[in-house]
């Protein structure tokens, strides 16, 4: 078992308000469990779109990867039985488990994985991760075996491959994976009815029947707190991961449920677009942090279900530092940041806020806060599609927006300077490239910090707190995740009790 710095970085998922006549109420025995989720998925095939919803049906329960991570963020083999690393950690050889077929009855084996890595890596993929696959290169030398050569040491690759960005696909079948997905999980796709739920049923071709101890779950999708609650409370829902945080005080005294808070890595974050005037302006970048009191902003986006952090880096993760100190809460500092930087108040800025309810109640607050030094924020709500085409991937089409990143490692996404908040220092991408490029765990660690304060320092997002996630759960229900180092619902560890 082999243990790997689990960051957290971009959780992007679309909400759409739950109505499900199509499905039964909640079973209250051993063959069915339901699940609530705040978000609906845009599809289920977690290589070729950012929202995290996906990978919360479809990650190792539909599609399966070479290794595992663990609650505990641990790594484990999964469709690679095992593995080897050279010394420089820049080679990794692979052995694949054998005899493991896809849902359509094809072999799984090394031509499949090369195939998804090299999709994965293509000029039309739109794989979140398309970089980090597009700089390593493989060979196979036998069905059984795959060789994964980076050119840089990457005592992180084991923890890559066994996100959901690295699920591994059949060739005939990748191109409709996003509504009819085939894989090797333990599941498969029953029906999905768009806007209210979506069923996953046990695989009869799964290689270890008994793994999986519930033959049917559902997913409800319902974003709103008191539908959540009301469908809780009625038994529609057994289990909600991710609950609305205002309604999880309802369940802790109630002896049907238990609540469990879940850490996370997950760091949710005040976006600022740095290539629009006047944020392109570091002086105006920080008088925005500074004009923003976290521990406020923690309580009313999520009821104090959260951390503050001061850079885009998670508490706990090797290589941490605290760097809040570096942009305290400091209105007076705020306000002549913006006068020597010639900005004339009232400043108008545009807030575009996806559908989660920390970032439709952080923006509210944030707003307040800002306008107590002369930057008067209208705030557009929009649904997710909306969100990801203009702000996430439109051209840089926002000035401050909040959005939780969940997705590990993704320090490196300060070194695109397209990603969507415009971000571009040569500086910070050598630091970036220093830190990957050092074997040496302490110095590697050291190097980390100095990335921290660097982001820090300049400004480029207002980094807001890491979430912790409620999951209100039935009494019964066995076997959920007690931390979260990905976004994943693992079906085959659930059971009714």
């Amino acid at each position: 078992m082999l243990k790997r710095r689990t960051l957290m970085g971009t959780a992007i998922a679309a909400a759409i308000p739950g109505a499900f006549p199509l499905f039964a109420q909640a079973q209250t025995g051993k063959n069915m469990l339901t699940i609530g989720m705040p978000l609906e998925p845009p599809g289920l095939d977690p290589t070729t779109a950012a929202a995290s919803a996906i990978a919360e049906i479809a990650h190792y329960n539909i599609f399966e990867t070479l290794t595992k991570i663990n609650a505990d963020g641990s790594v484990t083999p999964l469709l690679a039985e095992s593995w080897t690393a050279s010394p420089d950690l820049k080679t990794h050889t692979f052995k694949l488990r054998k005899g493991v077929k896809f849902e359509n009855g094809e072999a799984f084996d090394a031509a499949a994985v090369k195939f998804s890595f090299e999709r994965a890596a293509g000029e039309k993929s739109t794989n979140k991760d398309k970089r980090f696959f597009s700089e390593i290169s493989l060979k196979t030398p036998d069905a059984d075996t795959v060789v994964i050569t980076t050119a840089q040491p990457n005592p992180d690759l084991l923890f890559m491959l066994g996100q959901a960005t690295a699920c591994i696909v059949e060739p005939k079948s990748a191109d409709t994976n996003a509504t009819r997905p085939v894989g090797t999980g333990p599941y498969k796709l029953d029906s999905w009815q768009r806007g209210s739920a979506c069923s996953l049923v046990k695989s009869p071709t799964y290689r270890n029947p008994a793994l999986a101890k519930v033959n049917k779950f559902v997913f409800k999708f319902m974003s709103d707190s008191a539908a959540q609650t009301a469908a809780l409370m009625a038994g529609d829902i057994d289990i909600f991961p991710r609950a609305g945080t205002r309604s999880v005080g309802q369940f802790r005294a109630n002896p049907r449920f238990r609540v469990l808070e879940v850490g996370t890595r997950s760091k949710v974050i005040l976006a600022i677009n740095n290539k629009r005037k006047p944020l392109d302006d570091v002086r105006v970048r920080r008088a925005i942090l500074a004009a923003v009191d976290r521990n406020v902003v923690i309580q009313g986006a999520a009821d104090g279900f959260g951390k503050a952090i001061g850079s885009h880096y998670p508490i706990g993760a090797p290589g941490y530092v605290d760097t809040t100190g570096i942009n305290p809460f400091d209105i007076a500092k705020a306000k002549k940041l913006l006068a020597d930087a010639g900005v004339k108040t009232p400043l108008e800025l545009r807030m575009t806020l996806p559908p989660p309810s920390y970032a439709r109640q952080g923006g509210e607050v944030i707003a307040a806060q800002l306008a107590a030094i002369g930057i008067n924020v209208k705030i557009q709500n929009v649904e997710w599609a909306q969100w990801l085409s203009g702000t996430f991937g439109g051209g840089h089409d926002f000035d401050l927006s909040i959005v939780a990143h969940v997705e590990p490692f993704d320090l490196v996404k300060y070194t695109e300077p397209d990603y969507y908040w415009g971000y571009d220092s040569k500086k910070f991408r050598d630091l970036y490239a220093s830190v990957q490029s050092e074997p040496d765990e302490k110095k590697r660690n050291a190097l980390l910090g100095e990335a921290q304060k660097m982001l820090a320092t300049d400004a480029v997002n207002g980094f807001l707190f890491q979430a912790v996630f409620p999951t209100v759960a039935r009494k019964e229900v066995k076997g959920l995740w007690p931390n979260m180092p990905i976004v994943a619902n693992d079906l085959a560890a659930i059971s009714w009790g």
